[in-house]
């Protein structure tokens, strides 16, 4: 603290908070921004192909569903934000710290496992979909250019070694407060292409004139008796994954002024943003379905059900490229930041790992270049490359990647670290009632996992890995 300044009831002072770091500015409109940015991304596609499994009855039920777990245990994981009082208890600074803190030893280490892998998932199903959706413009133009004549088959491989290079460049930006803008870019892409596809939805209903789809979804004949059942499972992983966003929850409350607590500010955001979010993602499944009913495409723009105007699809599909780009970057900084760290701490006498080298670069600052940063990113980025070509299935990715983080990351940990914070006493109504909540998540999960690796093994059978032509 500096000679003169102010002390704060709450432990800081009127230019640093209580763990001697400046001031933190956010509010609750500041917190649900973040989140609806982060939420609202490329899951929002699969929507109409997910209501169209489940029917007009479980489908905006299930979403609904999740949306209500996700709002509930957000509550209980934004409780954990100060270990021991919600006011003046010691800040963790991200999702690890919080399980650190509450329930430490060998769930820690799972956690980071779990969290980790998931993210490392979210960069092979990112590298997919944006190669879809460059494929996507190309094949929209070589429609119109044949009047709809020239099937317009094409190879992937191209197009995800295009998005790979991109991203080899983008992955040296050294750390997360440096992506600010592209954040921003990313928030307005994501933004832009979903209402382009809820537009076109309603557009297709007003020219038919009828509303799609059926109450139970899509019809046994048009698929087998089993594919129904693996592909509704495979729909709670679609929609889990669109709803998924608890890896990042501490980090944006740590974002928070206070007072209030910040666990409050971030109950209000949580409620105003999963009210939000569940609204629009109900408006593009249930739009989707009522226009393309059980022909309802795995990806809404690029699965082409529509193919007019061209040129709406093309502005539509380069807002979902630019969007992965920086959403890539986002979900893969956490990543490298936990390697990088680890490997400073392993090897501190290491020049290789710890020397930055200050290259010159005329009207900005000198550029910091690390070579451990420039070679094992590099290698991250070829390697989910690499993958991406082996399984390009954009549906399956996205449903198993919703399953495996879901129960563990919106779910398990949360209500765990609550019960040891709050010391709920084992066998009570409220902990039984926890307890069963976690438990009926961890049979949805098994069950959507289930059903994506079904999908993917069904793809397998008729997709040559590195010749995958759409």
């Amino acid at each position: 603290m500096k000679m003169g300044e102010e002390v704060l009831p709450q432990g800081g002072t009127k230019c640093y908070d209580d763990d001697g770091r400046l001031k933190r500015s956010g509010t609750v409109w500041t917190a649900s921004a973040h989140i609806i940015t982060a939420v609202i991304g490329s899951g929002v596609l699969s929507l109409a192909w997910a209501t169209a499994q489940l029917g007009w009855v479980a489908g905006p039920l299930v979403m609904i569903l999740f949306s209500f777990v996700t709002y509930f245990t957000s509550t209980l994981l934004a409780a954990c934000y100060r270990s021991g009082d919600p006011v003046n208890g010691k800040r963790n600074y991200t999702y690890m710290d919080a399980v650190r803190s509450n329930l430490g030893g060998f769930k820690v280490k799972i956690c980071g496992w779990v969290q980790y892998l998931n993210l490392f998932g979210v960069a092979i199903g990112y590298t997919i979909a944006s190669s879809i959706s460059m494929m996507a413009i190309k094949r929209s133009n070589c429609f119109h250019a044949s009047g709809g004549k020239n099937p317009c088959h094409m190879n992937s491989n191209p197009y995800m070694i295009a998005f790979g290079i991109v991203e080899i460049i983008f992955s040296q930006i050294p750390d997360f407060d440096q992506l600010w803008w592209l954040s921003i870019v990313a928030a307005v892409m994501s933004f832009t292409y979903s209402t382009i596809g809820l537009g076109l939805g309603i557009g297709k209903v007003a020219e038919t004139g009828t509303i799609r789809g059926s109450l139970t979804g899509i019809s046994v004949g048009t698929v087998t008796q089993t594919q129904k059942i693996w592909r509704s499972f495979q729909a709670l992983g679609d929609i889990a994954f669109a709803y998924s966003y608890s890896l990042i929850l501490i980090e944006i409350q740590d974002t928070l002024k206070a007072p209030p607590a910040e666990s409050k500010t971030m109950k209000k955001a949580t409620l105003i943003s999963v009210g939000v979010t569940t609204l629009f993602y109900m408006l593009c499944g249930c739009m989707g379905y009522a226009a393309f009913g059980d022909l309802s495409p795995g990806n809404l723009l690029t699965g082409f059900g529509f193919y007019n105007p061209f040129w709406l699809l093309d502005i539509a599909n380069a807002a979902i490229v630019i969007h992965l780009v920086g959403a890539y970057q986002v979900y893969c900084q956490p990543l490298f930041a936990f390697i990088e760290k680890s490997a400073t701490e392993r090897f501190p006498d290491s020049e290789f790992i710890t020397k930055d080298i200050k290259i010159p670069i005329p009207g900005f600052r000198p550029y910091n270049l690390n070579l451990f940063r420039l070679v094992w990113r590099t290698i991250f980025v070829i390697i989910t490359t690499l993958i991406s070509m082996l399984l390009p299935f954009f549906n399956d990715i996205v449903g198993l990647l919703g399953a495996l983080g879901f129960w563990p990351l919106t779910v398990y940990f949360p209500v765990e670290m609550y019960i040891s914070q709050k010391k709920i006493p084992k066998w009570s109504t409220r902990w039984v009632c926890l307890q069963i909540l976690s438990i009926a998540c961890l049979f949805i999960t098994i069950a959507a996992a289930a059903g994506s690796i079904a999908g993917v093994v069904l793809d397998l059978k008729s997709f040559k890995p590195f010749a995958t032509v759409y």
